[in-house]
């Protein structure tokens, strides 16, 4: 179980690390704009917020990665479970106000990295 967990941070950290490109980067192109159903002018008009929200990906990223690298075994446990909870309540949120996609793109994987560490 504790492989399962460490396979599925990852994939949460990755998943982050692309919401961070997409939002930094990619906001404007328009295989992005499809994905969140975005105007060419809104993308436009959007972009500074879209680039602050990928920068907090970005920390959710470097937080979960942390969580993996952390040679002490309690205080990778207590990353861990708290990087996933952002996660979660980002997801909840975002589900709640956005779309409600985004709980099951965002949170799904996240609810099962955290299941898989709580198990492990």
């Amino acid at each position: 179980m504790r492989m399962l967990s460490l396979i599925l941070i990852g994939l949460v950290a990755f998943e982050h690390l692309y919401f961070l490109y997409l939002e930094m980067f990619a906001w404007t192109k328009p295989a992005t704009r499809r994905a969140f159903g975005l105007t060419a002018e809104f993308a436009e008009a959007s972009k500074s917020l879209a680039a602050n929200q990928g920068l907090y990906n970005g920390f959710l990223t470097a937080g979960l990665v942390w969580s993996l690298l952390q040679p002490d075994a309690g205080f990778a446990q207590e990353l861990k479970l708290f990087f996933l909870g952002c996660v979660i309540v980002a997801a909840i949120y975002g589900g709640l106000t956005v779309k409600i996609r985004i709980l099951y793109l965002q949170g799904g994987p996240a609810i099962l990295a955290l299941a898989a560490v709580l198990l492990s």
